[in-house]
């Protein structure tokens, strides 16, 4: 029997319909939930991603600041219009589209947005946070994978979830998301030694590796739930996944398509982290307590 399909689509038009529902109702207190990207250069791949995202701030009602540096712009360019951003009250997300040009030091620059418009999850307070257990920002596809997990109905708890990649945007977060959720987390990365008996032991498979086809059906156990992040451009230009989808989902019980699997989930979930950001601004502004944004905050169960 062929697996049931994780449809990453479907789930993120319902979570975006309910995002319209929440910006009304902070339109209605007087706040438009802002989100600015910055882009540097001209590199095709970095603007389509740009045009997602933008996109789907109109779609939700959300007002989108693009800003376009040129690929020569200084670092300190860079940092000084980050700090503008920080300091604008119309802004709630700021957003760095990587890679960022070989001369600015990518850590830097991630550094340098506030933590408290961080929506992309990448600062060193949001990564900390998810070892302790709380963090103000989810970083954005872990967030997505976690949600099309619940989907599924399963309880992560107990389960083997072997996650393949160890990046610092995928793999590394999401292993730690997972064992917040009582998940017992095998991480496999370029290093690792005969991929396959780590694999093949695994009830959760979520593949991050960048790698066209890494995983095959003789790899995946009978019944495993597969999450396939990876997205790769063949030389036909055909989008595939890390993971063999014909094969594998002859013995998964799920599996995520690419596209229409994780893809759509990440740009959802970083509207998602938009909307929070400006839901405790106005709390915070109607409170006139403005001490309380110092304060982490723990990132609620999935819904």
């Amino acid at each position: 029997m062929s697996a049931q399909i994780i449809d990453g689509k479907a789930l993120s038009k319902r979570l975006r319909e309910g995002f319209k529902q929440r910006v009304g109702k902070l339109v209605e207190q007087g706040l438009q939930p802002g989100l600015a990207v910055i882009l540097v250069g001209d590199n095709p791949a970095s603007r389509v991603y740009v045009g997602n995202k933008v996109k789907a701030c109109e779609e939700c009602g959300v007002r989108s600041f693009h800003i376009a540096l040129p690929d020569d712009a200084a670092e300190a360019e860079v940092l000084a219009t980050i700090a503008r951003l920080n300091a604008d009250p119309a802004v709630h997300g700021i957003l760095i589209q990587l890679p960022l040009p070989p001369h600015i030091d990518n850590r830097n620059v991630l550094e340098a947005i506030s933590v408290h418009k961080d929506v992309d999850g990448f600062h060193l307070y949001n990564v900390g946070g998810l070892v302790v257990g709380n963090t103000i920002f989810p970083p954005c596809t872990p967030y997505g994978v976690q949600l099309l997990l619940d989907t599924t109905g399963t309880d992560v708890a107990g389960k083997n979830v072997v996650v393949v990649g160890a990046s610092n945007i995928v793999g590394k977060p999401m292993a730690l998301m997972l064992l917040q959720r009582e998940a017992t987390v095998t991480i496999c990365h370029a290093k690792t030694r005969d991929l396959a008996q780590h694999t093949i032991l695994a009830d959760i498979l979520i593949v991050a590796a960048g790698k066209p086809g890494l995983i095959v059906s003789q790899m995946v156990k009978q019944g495993a739930i597969v999450i396939d992040v990876g997205i790769n451009r063949l030389p036909d230009g055909k989008i595939v996944g890390d993971v063999d989808f014909e094969g594998v989902k002859e013995k998964a019980s799920w599996i995520t398509p690419v596209p229409g699997g994780v893809g759509p989930m990440t740009v959802t979930m970083l509207i998602e982290n938009t909307l929070r950001s400006a839901e405790r601004a106005l709390r915070l502004r109607q409170a006139d307590d403005y001490q309380d944004w110092e304060a982490p905050v723990v990132h609620p169960a999935p819904h």
